[in-house]
C-alpha cells in the first residue's frame, strides 16, 4: 500500500530538453527576456532617459529649429523630426543595453549562465528580444508625443504599421552590432564614449534635419547613403506620401549588413567573455 500510494503521489518527471533543442532556446529566451525587463524596469534614471526624454527631445527640436528648418524647406519640419528622434531612441537605448552587458561581463553574470543547462544563444537573443519591446513602446510614445507637434499618419493603417516595422528592425540591427561591441571590448570599456560619438555623427548628417540637397556637394552622397537617411525618407513617405521603393530597398540593405556585421561577432564574442572569465 505504502508503495502504491508513494507512486500515486510521486511527481511527474520533468520535460527535459536538450540545451539546443529549438523549444529549449524559445522558452529560455521567454524568460530571459523577462528578466531583461525586469531589469531595466528598476532603472528608473535609464528608464526616464531612454523612454521619455526622446520625446521631450523631439518637442524642443521643433520649438527652437521646426519654424526654421520648414521656411527654409517648405516641409513640415514634424515629418522629419519624428522619424529622425525615432531612430535616434532606437540607437541610444542599444548603447545603454551594451553598456549593461558589459558590466554584467565584468561582475561574473555571463559566466554564471554560460555554466548552467540553459541555450548558448538564449541570452544573446533574449537581449535582442528586450530591445524590439523597448523600442516599440518607445516609438508609440515618439509617435504620440508628434501628434502634438503636427505629425499625422495620411496614408491608412498599413503604411503606418510599415513605419513601425522599420523602427523596429533598424534598431534590431543596430543592437546587434552594439551588442557585438560590449562583448569583444575589455570589461569596462567607455562604450557609451566611442559609440555615442558614432550616434552624434549619424544624428547631425541626415535628412531629418534638412534635405540631402541642403548640405556641401562633397558632403551629399555620404548623407544621402548612411543607413538613417533611407530609413528617415522611407518613414516620411509611409506617413505623409510618396516613392517608398527606393528608399526601403536602401533600408534594407543597411539591415542586412548590419545584421551580418554584428551577428556572429556578438555570439563568439559572448562565447569567448563567458568561457574565459
Amino acid at each position: 500500500m505504502t508503495a502504491e500510494l508513494s507512486a500515486a503521489l510521486r511527481f511527474p518527471e520533468p520535460d527535459r530538453l536538450s540545451e539546443g533543442a529549438p523549444k529549449a532556446w524559445r522558452n529560455q529566451t521567454l524568460v530571459l527576456t523577462g528578466r531583461q525587463l525586469l531589469v531595466a524596469s528598476r532603472d528608473v534614471p535609464t528608464l526616464v532617459q531612454v523612454l521619455v526624454f526622446p520625446a521631450l527631445t523631439m518637442l524642443m527640436f521643433k520649438v527652437v529649429l521646426g519654424d526654421i528648418v520648414g521656411g527654409a524647406t517648405g516641409q513640415d519640419s514634424a515629418f522629419g523630426t519624428v522619424p529622425l528622434v525615432v531612430l535616434v531612441s532606437a540607437m541610444s537605448g542599444s548603447v545603454v543595453a551594451a553598456t549593461r552587458l558589459n558590466m554584467e561581463r565584468r561582475t561574473g553574470l555571463l559566466s554564471r549562465l554560460w555554466v548552467l543547462p540553459v541555450n548558448r544563444s538564449a541570452d544573446f537573443s533574449s537581449r535582442i528580444c528586450g530591445e524590439l519591446a523597448r523600442i516599440l513602446v518607445t516609438t508609440v510614445l515618439i509617435l504620440a508625443a508628434g501628434h502634438l507637434i503636427g505629425f499625422r499618419f495620411t496614408q491608412g493603417i498599413g503604411p503606418a504599421i510599415g513605419l513601425v516595422a522599420i523602427a523596429l528592425a533598424y534598431g534590431a540591427a543596430f543592437a546587434m552590432v552594439t551588442l557585438a561591441c560590449a562583448v569583444n571590448a575589455s570589461p569596462g570599456a567607455p562604450l557609451v564614449q566611442y559609440l555615442g560619438l558614432g550616434t552624434t555623427l549619424m544624428m547631425f548628417f541626415n535628412s531629418g534635419f534638412s534635405p540631402v540637397e541642403a548640405y556641401p556637394g562633397w558632403l551629399q552622397p555620404i548623407v544621402a547613403n548612411q543607413p538613417m537617411t533611407p530609413a528617415i525618407e522611407a518613414m516620411r513617405a509611409l506617413a505623409a506620401g510618396g516613392p517608398v521603393a527606393g528608399d526601403l530597398t536602401k533600408v534594407l540593405i543597411w539591415t542586412g549588413v548590419l545584421v551580418v556585421a554584428g551577428f556572429y561577432p556578438a555570439l563568439h564574442g559572448y562565447r569567448k567573455a563567458a568561457a574565459g572569465r
